[in-house]
């Protein structure tokens, strides 16, 4: 250290005294990079990519094999060219996902290869949709804490430094007990109980952040429960909305573990990933705010039942109270005000329970008659 020292100090006298020789003095060059909030090693090499309205942009979608990834990519790939969108995640996609176009493998608390991804496929628009959701944050708070707000961070920084557009999705789990419950707008207390609407608040708070200081163009969507028959529940307060269909095609019976009065907002996924796509595409000066409420409609457990039972009369439902989830469902709201979003970029939902009733049961029914006709490859 004492070598060191002494080093620094002749090579600052020496930058600092006049040559004798009556050449400019040397200087030394200094690269400060003014939109990343992250330090950049001296020697990286940085290059201004244009890109107009009528490019397709080149999408990464994080999380990608989760309940909405999947279907996002689909409806992408539909309107930009399958090669412009990657899915991606860490675990093994299934053929049917590995064939219909890229995929890769992305771990969002690795920062060195987020950025390797970005950089090396050129990516404008990054979809985050990695996290851990409410019950299953729940029993892993490290874990939680970990990829929801951490890896957020990774996110932030290789977004704001690349200049690309990025949205991650918030959630109904965002407000807690103090919030206005019925309806909930966009602006109000929110306070969560749980790790999971804990980190979501904060990649409200953080995005809108970096958006007023780094410019970055942050959208975000506060999802209601979301429905979709192609995907099984994944540990979600909501997932009862969607294995009672499941359930109820395959037994007659479903097991509630939510009061039968718990009112919830809900949204079938064909709805929400047209909002996200709408969100993405609608022009910046259009947006008042960069984090909105987004609904369809509101149903109890009972409510659905009862819709159920139109189309299968001798479906049997009981109910089983899970403490946890149930408080969960006590202090999230029970109606979301979208008026903001629909004023805005022009948001309008296509589904209510009656035709999500009906759309769930001719998939899945539908798919249950597929299998029943696979024919088993002879040895």
């Amino acid at each position: 250290m004492p070598v060191f020292r002494n080093l620094t100090k002749v090579a600052k006298q020496a930058l600092l005294s006049t040559p004798v020789c009556g050449c400019q003095p040397l200087t030394v060059a200094v690269r400060t990079i003014s939109f990343s909030p992250r330090q950049v090693t001296s020697d990286a090499s940085f290059h201004s990519v244009s890109f107009s309205e009528t490019d397709h942009p080149k999408v990464l979608i994080t999380g990608g094999l989760g309940q909405l990834g999947v279907g996002l990519a689909k409806l992408l790939r539909k309107r930009f060219g399958k090669n412009n969108v990657i899915l991606s995640d860490i675990r093994k996609p299934p053929n049917n996902v590995f064939h219909s176009g890229p995929f890769i493998y992305s771990d969002i608390l690795d920062y060195k290869n987020l950025r390797e991804i970005v950089v090396n496929n050129r990516i404008t628009w990054l979809v985050h949709y990695s996290a851990l959701l409410s019950a299953v944050g729940e029993a892993n708070v490290a874990l939680a804490r970990s990829v929801n707000i951490t890896g957020l961070h990774n996110i932030l920084d290789i977004a704001a430094e690349h200049g690309l557009r990025l949205f991650v999705p918030s959630t109904i789990g965002a407000f807690g007990p103090s919030s206005p419950r019925n309806p909930t707008p966009d602006v109000c207390v929110q306070r969560p109980r749980t790790i999971y609407g804990v980190s979501k608040v904060h990649a409200e708070l953080m995005g809108e952040y970096y958006h007023h200081r780094y410019g970055l163009d942050f959208r975000c969507l506060r999802y209601p429960g979301i429905i979709s028959a192609d995907s099984m529940p994944g540990g979600g307060t909501t997932d009862y909305a969607v294995q009672i269909f499941h359930d109820a095609i395959k037994t007659g019976k479903f097991e509630c573990n939510l009061r039968p009065d718990s009112r919830l907002p809900m949204m079938y996924i064909d709805d929400c990933l047209r909002a996200t796509l709408e969100v993405l595409e609608a022009p910046a000066d259009t947006l008042s705010m960069r984090t909105y409420n987004i609904n369809a409609m509101s149903f109890t457990p009972e409510e659905l039942a009862q819709e159920l039972r139109k189309q299968m009369p001798e479906l049997e439902v009981t109910y089983n109270i899970d403490p946890v989830r149930q408080a969960i469902a006590d202090s999230w709201p029970m109606d979301f005000d979208d008026s903001n979003a629909r004023n805005d970029w022009g948001w309008k939902h296509d589904y209510d329970l009656p035709e999500l009733v009906q759309t769930m049961l001719n998939y899945l029914e539908s798919e249950r008659v597929r299998s029943l006709c696979r024919v088993e490859p002879l040895d």
